[in-house]
């Protein structure tokens, strides 16, 4: 077989099967082009789902009467001249092949008028022989692309069209990813001459979230919250949807790098792990996301669509981004009461928990935060409460609606956490009241939750109320949990006398888990037991360290902290026990109820 160079038909018909995959394709490669341009204002009017016309319009810069002809050729572009031009790329096209590859396969028009330029010229080209005729045209400042019977020379790529209402459905969503990644543009869809899609420009916060629930849906909306978060050289920013409120189809999966779309698979996992390991497989994230990086540190050369990018550190921008909404997240955690036929939590048939990383394997510190505390904000559309099967929620045994009665705890059964049993304990009296005796006996099979402070257990015919932070702080000092490395380093400024307490207090934070570095008033972060790894760490530090003593055991720095979080609701008793099931049959910290003179009174009253 003899080596031949291609013609530049045969080379253009090629470059035109990457390029073109179907009209959607057409209009991403000639919309990013009017972005490219500083378009302000963009309309696509299109006509059989694209295969009979797309024409894109725009108030760019336009492109002047010398440069048309050049504009149609192969490998022609304004937006790179030399090698290094490929290492800073912000630009949403560079490789000069989008307006040669659809005038091959097409029948295109192309007008245009810079504001410099007294009037508008019109440039044709039509199938493979791509001949250009050049002539004077009527248009305003900014530039049009008519493209014509798409695929007509080409009837086998014709064929593998959809139909009309399925190409321009892929066109509907593509002009939905463009108009969340500019907000700042004002956008016109049109289907056969019916407009479908009418974007204003979006300046503000309060605009944005307008079209944001435009274009996402109500229930995004409802249950996204907002985040925003910077680390030495990167940024991200945008809106994650609450775990609890997550579907099978996902509303809206968009994620942009510097302005540009991506299905970025680095991305995609970050995003998912930041959900946690609880979360169903079935169930798919909901997200909005901006991440703004140095342009020298990723390469958008690696896929022929530029849907995928290459990361020069791409642990770190994995873990920035995982830390980030791992902690957003967090704040979305809310509980609510569930029903008496959910299965229960026995302690005996669950593993303890195993850890991950120590302490001692710590890589050195990175860059110091630039808003140490506070790098990231939560804001706007926080849910309430929470679905009880997005966290596998125990039944709870007691109602908010009883009525209050004084406690009927055992004197004798007191611990250090009775006082604060017995408080909560009426509502149980009060449900043990309504009851028959065989109704306790889905209690003995194991716990039932009262709320995510307390739980209810039957052992030898006896009711007990269980503290679950007092037990577990209990476990959790006589059997620390092994550390984990925060994926970077956390920061806080100190005042003289908060360092004073945690320095005081650093063996006892050592012992249990925690790697804790303070220096020059600033406490920084590096490591955490790992139920607290998804945690807020920013904000429940500072309240920890306010319930401190100078006598504290690490058992009740631990019970304050457990009581902080459960009470918060960033923790989850359900999930928290487990970890410690094998030492907490000897830590329970509980309260008897003496429930069977509840019910002989219940008999008398009778």
């Amino acid at each position: 077989m003899t080596i031949r160079i291609l013609s530049p038909q045969l080379a253009n018909q090629i470059a035109a099967g990457e390029v073109v995959e179907r009209p959607a394709s057409v209009v991403k490669e000639l919309v990013e082009n009017s972005l490219d341009a500083g378009a302000t204002a963009i309309t696509i009017d299109i006509e059989k789902g694209g295969s009979k016309l797309i024409r894109i319009r725009d108030n760019g810069c336009g492109i002047s009467k010398d440069e048309l002809e050049l504009a149609l050729s192969r490998h022609a572009t304004s937006k790179i001249h030399q090698l290094e031009d490929l290492e800073q790329i912000l630009s949403l096209g560079f490789r000069g092949e989008a307006l040669a590859s659809i005038s091959s396969v097409s029948r295109l028009t192309l007008t245009s008028k810079p504001a410099t330029q007294e009037s508008a010229w019109q440039a044709i080209a039509e199938g493979r022989d791509m001949q250009v005729t050049i002539k004077p045209a009527a248009h305003p400042n900014g530039t049009s692309i008519d493209v014509v019977d798409l695929f007509f020379n080409t009837p086998a790529r014709r064929r593998f069209l959809r139909s009309e209402k399925t190409e321009f459905a892929h066109i509907d969503e593509l002009i939905k990813r463009l108009a969340l990644s500019r907000f700042d543009v004002q956008w016109t869809l049109t289907h056969n001459g019916q407009a479908v899609r009418q974007l204003k420009a979006a300046q503000d916060q309060n605009t944005k979230e307008k079209r944001l629930l435009a274009l996402c849906g109500r229930q995004f909306m409802a249950n996204a919250v907002f985040v925003e978060s910077s680390y030495d050289d990167m940024h991200l920013s945008g809106w994650v949807m609450a775990g609890h409120a997550c579907q099978a189809q996902s509303p809206a999966q968009y994620c942009y790098v510097n302005g540009r779309m991506m299905r970025d698979k680095l991305l995609n996992h970050a995003i998912r792990q930041a959900y946690g390991e609880a979360f169903p497989l079935s169930l798919q994230p909901a997200f909005v996301l901006y991440l703004d990086i140095n342009p020298r540190q990723v390469d958008v050369n690696v896929h022929p669509a530029k849907h995928e990018v290459r990361f020069h550190q791409a642990r770190l921008v994995h873990d920035f981004v995982v830390s980030v909404l791992a902690q957003a997240l967090a704040q979305t955690l809310g509980f609510s009461q569930t029903t008496l036929d959910e299965p229960s939590y026995t302690p005996s048939s669950i593993e303890s928990g195993t850890s991950v990383l120590t302490v001692n394997d710590q890589p050195e510190t990175p860059k110091e935060w630039r808003s140490a505390g506070t790098s990231s904000s939560y804001q706007g559309y926080r849910p309430t409460n929470a679905s009880s099967q997005s966290y596998a929620w125990p039944a709870l045994y007691a109602r908010s609606d009883l009525p209050t009665e004084p406690s009927a705890a055992s004197p004798s059964a007191a611990s250090p956490s009775a006082a604060s049993l017995s408080e909560v304990g009426s509502p149980v009296v009060s449900e043990v009241r309504q009851l028959a005796p065989e109704a306790l006996m889905p209690i003995a099979s194991g716990l039932q939750w009262l709320d995510n402070l307390t739980a209810v257990m039957v052992e030898q015919e006896t009711l007990w109320l269980i503290d679950i932070a007092a037990s577990v702080s209990k476990a959790w000092a006589n059997n620390p949990l092994a550390s984990s490395a925060l994926l970077l380093p956390l920061r806080l400024p100190l005042q003289p006398k908060e360092q004073a307490l945690l320095l005081d207090k650093a063996e006892l934070l050592a012992l249990s888990g925690f790697d804790f570095l303070v220096k020059n008033q600033v406490l920084i972060v590096r490591a955490l037991p790992s139920p607290l790894l998804s945690s807020p760490v920013s904000q429940w530090l500072p309240l920890w360290w306010e319930t401190w003593q100078p006598s504290m055991s690490a058992s009740a720095m631990l019970a304050a902290l457990l009581e902080l979080g459960l009470r918060e609701g960033w923790l989850i008793g359900a999930q928290l026990v487990p970890l410690f099931a094998s030492t907490l049959p000897d830590a329970w910290q509980k309260v008897a109820v003496d429930w069977r003179s509840i019910m002989q009174q219940r008999g008398t009253h009778d």
